[in-house]
């Protein structure tokens, strides 16, 4: 969806399979927050997203785990 997050650190992005949570949901993700599904990855399909984390170090704590999404909008 063309968002910079050089520019912007600390936005809460996924990426999703826009076949399961269209592009520009507004969604909850367990443990981590309110988040905007703004781009699709490469390796995501299906029930699957990727959570951008900017820190490298929090990403390796947050790992590869099964959540909870709820589209809220």
């Amino acid at each position: 969806m063309g968002l910079d997050l050089k520019k912007y650190p600390d936005a809460k992005v996924i990426a999703v399979d826009p076949n399961v949570i269209p592009l520009g949901s507004i969604v909850k993700v367990d443990g981590h927050g309110i988040a905007i599904a703004a781009d699709t990855g490469g390796g995501v399909n299906g029930n699957s997203i990727d959570v951008f984390i900017p820190n490298h170090d929090d990403a390796l704590q947050w790992g590869r785990k099964t959540v909870r999404v709820e589209i809220i909008e």
